[in-house]
């Protein structure tokens, strides 16, 4: 069975990133490896995103936040997929991936900054659940047999399904 590298952007990679890869490697069952990584790093990691991920049971071990960089250079992963998270990141040149990923972009409002401290949680758990279900719906296609141009536009109807 082949493993899929994913990659998931933002521009700190402290909450939605991190959220993102937390998902991806939970939901898909070792049938995908994510990262995440930021344009401009913020250098940690939101504590209310790995609040709202022991909440929900999904381990993330090694959380930091790095930046993109780290994926752009010899030796790191081969990528498969690139989701962008955040319009911020989506908007900016970013490295040239070796391999030349399939990439999509799901915009998923930003929790960190709201304000009290309860409803950033709250905010925390809708990010979580529209990426929990982004990440459900894109686990099911049959990613082995597919193009990367109809992954591409699976992953935008799935994304375009999800904000509706």
């Amino acid at each position: 069975m082949k493993i899929f590298n994913v990659l998931v952007l933002c521009t700190g990679n402290s909450a939605r990133s991190i959220l993102g890869e937390a998902l991806f490697n939970h939901l898909g069952q070792g049938r995908i490896r994510a990262f995440s990584a930021g344009s401009q790093p913020s250098g940690k990691v939101n504590p209310v995103a790995l609040e709202t991920l022991e909440n929900h049971g999904v381990p993330l071990p090694e959380a930091r936040s790095k930046s993109w960089d780290e994926f752009a250079m010899p030796g790191a992963p081969a990528l498969d997929f690139i989701f962008t998270v955040c319009a911020s990141a989506a908007g900016e040149a970013c490295p040239i991936w070796p391999g030349h990923p399939a990439t999509a972009h799901w915009g998923i409002a930003d929790p960190a900054h709201v304000e009290p401290l309860a409803a950033r949680r709250a905010a925390f758990e809708t990010a979580y659940g529209e990426l929990e279900k982004r990440i459900s719906a894109f686990l099911q296609l049959p990613l082995e047999t597919m193009s990367s141009a109809a992954i591409i536009e699976a992953a935008r109807v799935i994304h375009k399904e999800a904000a509706a």
